[in-house]
């Protein structure tokens, strides 16, 4: 579990063939300062498990399901990644509850430069876009952020794959403060690079809920 607070930039240093998926070795002092073998860091904002580890870099596997929901497909060594521990019981939320499992990736199709800040126009699958709502909380390559502007929900009709950047035309924008543009991979971010997208975890247990909902009818038979 984590907040979506990062704790550093990382680097990957090293892909190496695993089975049908991959095995990263990761640069990131802080993130392994404490860490033990098992233990989970975020890897812009995909949850990866410790398998090996040094003074200053960690090995993790990524499965083939992750490469396929994630950006993480197609990494290379020198990518610049967020790097999150996982959150213990005592500290802060300061973020929002991230689990570290990817919904899927979104597109960046505008960034907005101003004075004090920049605004990123992303690109989210159909299926998403009910679980985005202004002013809720989204995760975007790991990062915790407050969503400041969304989509119509009459907007667009495509389906949009599961873990695909494309859809209908929803959209969502975030806002991001110097220092998250400073301290996390967003500052490095225009428009056609694709992100990992995390919706909030309350907002998928609702719909999944509503969906097992029972269904009423008249004695017409009309619902």
């Amino acid at each position: 579990m984590f907040t979506g607070i990062v704790e550093e930039i990382g680097e990957v240093t090293a892909v190496a063939p695993s089975g049908d998926g991959v095995r990263l070795t990761v640069h990131g002092p802080a993130a392994v300062s404490d860490a033990a073998h098992g233990d989970s860091i975020s890897v812009s904002g995909v949850c990866l498990t410790v398998v090996e580890q040094g003074e200053d870099w960690f090995t993790a596997d990524v499965m083939k399901q992750t490469l396929d929901m994630s950006t993480l497909a197609g990494v290379d060594a020198g990518l610049a990644v967020n790097l999150e521990r996982a959150t213990v019981a005592h500290g802060r939320l300061g973020g929002h509850i991230v689990q570290g499992h990817i919904d899927g990736t979104g597109e960046v199709l505008e960034v907005r430069p101003g004075a004090q800040w920049s605004v990123l126009r992303i690109a989210l699958p159909d299926h998403l876009a009910p679980l985005v709502v202004d002013k809720g909380s989204i995760a975007v390559d790991g990062v915790s952020l407050t969503v400041s502007a969304a989509s119509d929900p009459s907007t667009g009709s495509g389906t949009g794959e599961a873990g695909s950047g494309t859809g209908g035309g929803h959209w969502f924008e975030v806002s991001l403060i110097p220092e998250t543009l400073a301290a996390t991979t967003l500052g490095r971010r225009v428009a056609g690079d694709h992100v990992n997208l995390e919706t909030d975890i309350l907002a998928r247990h609702v719909q999944r809920l509503l969906a097992f909902a029972p269904t009423h009818t008249n004695e017409g038979g009309s619902r």
